[in-house]
């Protein structure tokens, strides 16, 4: 049986592993479903229609699952799906999402440091890192391995790059590209993410070519899209590489950003 603090409240309908611990005055939903070696600290509140898979630690005041504040609500069946393997600290809240059947996606190994935000319809990848009081609006996108500095807002529908670092106090109102450093109010382009890169194993010739890359495309005197064609004729492709010139073409097809607006100034 898990293990559940006398003062805590669990619903007849919540689905616990047998070495669930829930600490003191948590309060559990209906349908929530809490994963093996999961553990809840002190006043946790999980509500209703929330999935948190294994080996995950919550610690005090954290809220997950709450309705989404977003005014087009009007309490339809929506949910929060939280991987393995996630570190949450004090008072970090995320919400379900909003629109029937939708969900908010928290994948595995994130590290959530105390009282971010999350809010619906949100998809987190793996291997993220939020430092204290990010506020990540609806509908964002956080790619594997981003790292959000402290005190970071991130504007609704906007999308964070696959190890892509934004420095704290930064204010992200478009797409941040994958592997570069943003920092600013309002962010720009500042480097690539050469540690980031390091530790998650990418070749040093791959780190040599996005740093090229990332000079032609946002610190050089000529716009993305000559960047893009200057590095299909000129440097040797990876699958990174590929993938940044890609994500950079969504954002020309319509996407949230303004890398694409800057015009030559040749």
């Amino acid at each position: 049986m898990a293990t559940i603090h006398p003062t805590a409240v669990v619903h007849l309908s919540a689905r616990l592993a047998d070495d669930v611990q829930i600490g003191p005055y948590c309060i559990i939903g209906a349908n929530v479903e809490i994963g093996s070696g999961t553990t809840l600290g002190a006043h946790v509140i999980i509500e209703e229609n929330t999935s948190i898979g294994k080996n995950n630690t919550i610690y005090h005041g954290v809220v997950l699952g709450a309705p989404p504040q977003d005014r087009k609500f009007k309490n339809e069946q929506t949910f929060l799906r939280v991987g393995d393997d996630n570190l949450i600290r004090e008072y970090v809240t995320i919400h379900r999402a909003s629109g029937e059947g939708q969900s908010t996606v928290i994948g595995n190994n994130n590290f959530l440091m105390a009282y971010v935000h999350i809010g619906h319809n949100c998809v987190v990848g793996n291997g993220v890192v939020m430092a204290n009081s990010v506020g990540v609006s609806g509908h964002c996108e956080i790619a594997d391995g981003a790292n959000l500095g402290g005190m970071t807002g991130i504007h609704q529908f906007t999308r964070i790059g696959t190890l892509a670092m934004v420095g704290g106090m930064s204010r992200i109102v478009r797409d941040v590209p994958p592997f570069m450093i943003v920092e600013g109010h309002p962010a720009e382009v500042r480097g690539v993410n050469l540690v980031g890169l390091r530790r998650a194993g990418i070749p040093e010739a791959t780190r040599t070519t996005l740093r090229t890359a990332c000079r032609w495309m946002f610190l050089a005197d000529m716009n993305v899209s000559q960047a893009i064609e200057r590095i299909r004729a000129e440097l040797e492709m990876s699958a990174e590489l590929e993938h940044l010139i890609e994500f950079m073409l969504q954002i020309r097809e319509g996407r949230n950003g303004r890398y694409l607006d800057r015009p030559s100034r040749k």
